[in-house]
């Protein structure tokens, strides 16, 4: 038996090999050269003589001269992520307690077309949603004018608030579908007896849903809203593919009105060649996720052990 185990282990081994070099090398080495570059000072006109500044980086963005920009791009992402997050699964909610109903014959209908924007694949979804909001040519402008709503063309993407405003109808579009199938599985889940025993003692539908529902939901909501947080706050694609990071503001050379903090990262590097600023912002924004996620999976109690 003693020989037999070393052999079992190596095997195993074997066959989690493959899976640990694709970690290593596709996720653990990228990050360890960011937080490595964050700590340099490589850019454009140091691509191969860059040296170690320390945290020269961090203090430009948070302190220095960088913080001007750093703050209202911090702001504007965190005001995204919570009302792309909130509204999607408020909406999503929603949703889920109308299919929810059983007398309701048309229901898988009904959720065939609400899952519509979960189905299509992001990037292109995105671009379609760029093309409706074109200023010139734009279906939505087109309709609007066609039903004599407007008489000129409203600028989606050149007015700050107006783009911005688009951008969360966007992610809320592409958020709701999958908080709606999690609500939906977890209404399901809800014992019949639970109303069956408010009826009995005279609850209406809305003492129903905040005594018995919405308790019901807690435990699969909390981990679903602090994920999809995270994914808001890192959505790089709505804020990049639909505006490019614009309308452009004045006396910033790396971020637009609509820019996140992730789009920012990338302008940093990918345009801009400081590989140094952007280094050290990908660091942050993972610490203020993590931060952020952490408080707020300690406040809603996911640390605690069930009894």
């Amino acid at each position: 038996m003693s020989n037999k185990k070393p052999k079992e282990n190596k095997k195993a081994f074997l066959y989690l090999l493959p899976a640990l070099l694709s970690i290593s090398i596709l996720t653990m080495a990228p990050i360890i050269y960011t937080v490595i570059l964050s700590f340099t000072n490589r850019n454009l006109k140091h691509m191969d003589d860059y040296s170690f500044v320390g945290f020269s980086n961090y203090m430009t963005i948070l302190t220095g001269d960088l913080k001007e920009i750093f703050l209202p791009v911090f702001g504007w992402t965190f005001m995204f992520a919570i009302v792309t997050t909130l509204v999607g699964y408020f909406l999503g909610l929603l949703f889920a307690l109308l299919l929810n109903n059983k007398n309701m014959k048309e229901k898988n209908v009904y959720k065939s077309l609400l899952i519509v924007p979960w189905a299509l694949p992001a990037t292109i979804a995105t671009l379609a949603w760029s093309g409706l909001l074109n200023e010139d040519y734009g279906g939505i402008n087109l309709a609007l004018k066609s039903l004599h709503i407007i008489k000129e063309n409203i600028l989606w993407l050149s007015t700050p608030s107006l783009a911005r405003l688009a951008i969360m109808v966007v992610s809320i579009w592409f958020t709701y579908p999958f908080m709606m199938n999690v609500c939906l599985g977890a209404l399901q889940a809800i014992p019949e007896t639970y109303y069956e025993a408010a009826d009995i003692d005279g609850a209406s539908k809305w003492v129903q849903f905040i005594k018995i529902t919405l308790p019901s939901l807690t435990a699969s909501s909390f981990p679903l809203i602090i994920s999809s947080f995270a994914f808001n706050f890192n959505n790089f694609g709505a804020a990049y593919l639909i505006t490019k990071g614009g309308p452009p503001i004045p006396g910033s050379p790396f971020a637009g009105s609509t820019d996140i903090l992730a789009s920012a990262a990338y302008k940093m590097s990918m345009q801009f060649y400081r590989y140094d600023y952007a280094g050290a912002l990908a660091v942050l924004i993972f610490i203020l996720i993590a931060g952020i996620s952490l408080v707020n999976m300690k406040i809603s109690g996911q640390f605690e052990e069930v009894n």
